[in-house]
């Protein structure tokens, strides 16, 4: 045909048979159509006609697996080798680290990372409040504490030799369900201080921490709190831990050994003086000026402000509008706070900040990341996420003979469906693995869907279909919510502390539940204006919406759908005078016991409790 040509050129990269390897190539997880045909050298139609010789079709933009690289590469002679994003980003850094003239210069002295661990109630969380002056153990619910706090101190005493220096805390949970929590704290720290009470001794617990720290690798300081007590015998703690191969240096060992005291501020500044010289003889040090590269301590989901994430910066400058990358999700800085709620711009080495820009929730644990190009950001992100959800599809369609000969097994063993709701992800990561191990012959617990942040209607709808119970830890229904589980028989469970919740589901499995204390509902009130009068504290101005509002009720302070503070009212006043109740529609003037932090937009609930035959069995 005239003015026709061959196409000669359009077919000529694209091989026809098995063509010799004579390369290897690195590409990163996730590349595209795009980025492969660079790294081969071949032009990206040629890629494409070789996919759809194999059956798959895609565009220049689509992100392929990393098995079908390898195969399709080989078509072109080329061996691949796939890495990690995180491991792309270090060999990069590394790079431009080793082709600077002067590298030592970039290094410098990096705060320590600690992380308390020890036995519950030997004093870690009011040994850090000392250490900050600050009061977190009050806050806590039980005085346990139930996440990971993170904190960074400055040592201000002129006469100590570690005058200056700052020292990040990482405060990890202490109740024994919390393993997982406190391994992750392990992982990320340069120095672990173990808390042992004087007058206790060493526990399980003590022993699980010391085993995380060793298996870590990380160097030790015991510190021996509660030495004001007259029942104390630090030398027996010595003595118990010398047996377990953590010798004090008094007696000849390598292991620091610091005698304190939370409540009466005894020997605090000699225990951070201990923690700088540790730390001194590690020689830690980071690159200020790279890109930051960091871990998740912990995960919210936050109304106000969305899923909100405290990291530590373990290397480089994380700052505000930075692109980043961290598990299979990713975002931009848009706000950045330290551990005392101040604004700041940036975060250099060993600096937890809680940071607001994630595009979903993290887990935590992830590594965080900072990226040039949001796009790019944007792709490894959608990447790990499609191949999450193909692993659990995958691991939840799979049949075995062996698994459906179980199943015949387990036809009458009993199941208790439950949904679980956290405020954080790591106390809702905790609790749906440790329920689940609850599990006996008889009857097995099934989370059938775990989730962060308040109890929603269509938890309710799900709870529904399926005859499930929704347990909340330290997070509350909305009243609609309350209302729809109540007209679909729904039963909703709350809790703020893991081990009463632990022996509630483990009651239920024996169907030996005890009665119960219920509450009632009696109304809720919204907080319209907030008074900080001298000498009598902080009233809340508010308006009842519901209900009514009673002087000798007990009150539930709930903040975006997250229980803040549970106790009861200092007074209750209408206009100057007193009053017993106010009743729906009317202002009203209230003050709360032991509790000032109050804020505009918060919601007051009032209830009563009463004691109930329990309902909840495994049937």
């Amino acid at each position: 045909m005239k003015g026709f040509a061959p196409p000669s050129r359009a077919t000529a990269q694209i091989p026809t048979g098995p063509v010799p390897i004579t390369r290897t190539i690195t590409v990163t997880e996730g590349i595209s159509v795009k980025d492969l045909a660079e790294k081969l050298e071949v032009r990206a139609k040629d890629l494409i006609a070789t996919l759809l010789v194999r059956g798959v079709f895609v565009t220049v933009n689509q992100t392929l697996d990393a098995e079908l690289v390898k195969d399709v590469a080989a078509q072109f002679g080329a061996d691949v080798q796939v890495i990690s994003f995180e491991d792309q980003m270090a060999n990069e850094a590394m790079e431009s680290i080793l082709s600077t003239e002067n590298p030592d210069e970039l290094e410098v002295v990096r705060p320590p990372v600690v992380t308390v661990m020890g036995h519950v109630d030997h004093g870690k969380t009011s040994l850090l409040d000392a250490i900050r002056e600050t009061d977190v153990a009050g806050g806590e619910a039980g005085g346990i504490t139930q996440h990971i706090g993170a904190y960074k101190v400055k040592i201000n005493k002129a006469d100590s030799p570690a005058f200056g220096r700052e020292i990040v805390f990482l405060d990890t949970p202490g109740h024994e369900a919390f393993t997982r929590m406190r391994a992750r704290g392990a992982k990320v720290t340069d120095i672990v201080v173990i808390v042992v009470a004087a007058d206790d001794g060493v526990m399980p617990q003590t022993l699980e921490a010391i085993d995380h720290a060793k298996a870590a690798n990380v160097p030790m300081i015991v510190a021996v709190n509660k030495i004001d007590k007259p029942e104390a015998q630090p030398d027996r703690v010595k003595k118990q831990l010398a047996d377990r191969g953590l010798v004090p240096e008094d007696w000849g060992g390598s292991t620091v050994f610091v005698d304190v005291s939370a409540k009466k501020r005894m020997n605090l500044d000699l225990l951070l003086e201990m923690v700088c010289l540790v730390a001194d003889l590690q020689a830690l040090k980071a690159t200020p000026n790279r890109s930051a590269v960091g871990t998740v301590l912990e995960a919210k989901l936050d109304r106000g402000r969305g899923a909100v994430a405290t990291v530590l910066v373990q290397n480089g400058t994380l700052k505000n509008q930075d692109n980043f990358v961290v598990g299979n999700t990713f975002g931009k800085i848009r706000a950045m706070f330290d551990d005392r709620g101040r604004s700041v711009e940036e975060a250099g080495p060993s600096t937890p900040v809680e940071i607001l820009g994630l595009e979903a929730m993290p887990d935590a644990g992830d590594t965080f990341l900072v990226v040039s190009d949001r796009d790019k950001a944007r792709g490894i992100g959608q990447y790990r996420k499609m191949r999450e959800r193909e692993a659990q599809l995958a691991k939840s369609s799979r049949v075995t003979l062996e698994g459906l000969a179980d199943q015949i097994k387990q036809a009458g063993v009993k199941e208790l469906p439950l949904i679980l709701k956290a405020d954080v992800t790591g106390s809702e990561e905790v609790l749906a693995d440790s329920l689940q191990k609850m599990s006996t012959e008889k009857v097995r617990i099934k989370v059938i869907h775990s989730g962060v942040g308040a109890i929603t209607e269509s938890d309710v709808l799900l709870a529904s279909a399926s005859n499930a119970i929704i347990i909340g830890f330290n997070v509350r229904p909305e009243r609609k919510v309350a209302d729809l589980a109540e007209q679909e028989e729904v039963e909703i469970r709350l809790h703020s502390i893991i081990y009463e919740l632990q022996d509630e589901i483990h009651k239920a499995m024996l169907g030996l539940l005890e009665p119960v204390f219920k509450e009632n509902y009696l109304g809720r009130a919204e907080i319209l204006n907030v008074f900080r009068i001298p000498k009598v504290g902080t009233i809340a101005g508010c308006r009842v919406t519901d209900g009514v509002l009673r002087r000798d009720a007990e009150i539930r302070l709930m903040r975006d759908g997250v229980q803040v503070y549970k106790g009861k009212l200092t007074s209750l006043k209408r206009f100057k005078d007193d009053a017993r109740e106010v009743t729906h529609g009317m202002e009203c003037g209230v003050g709360i016991s032991n509790f000032n932090d109050l804020k505009i937009g918060d919601t007051i609930e009032a209830f009563v409790t009463e004691k109930v035959a329990a309902e909840l069995t495994a049937s």
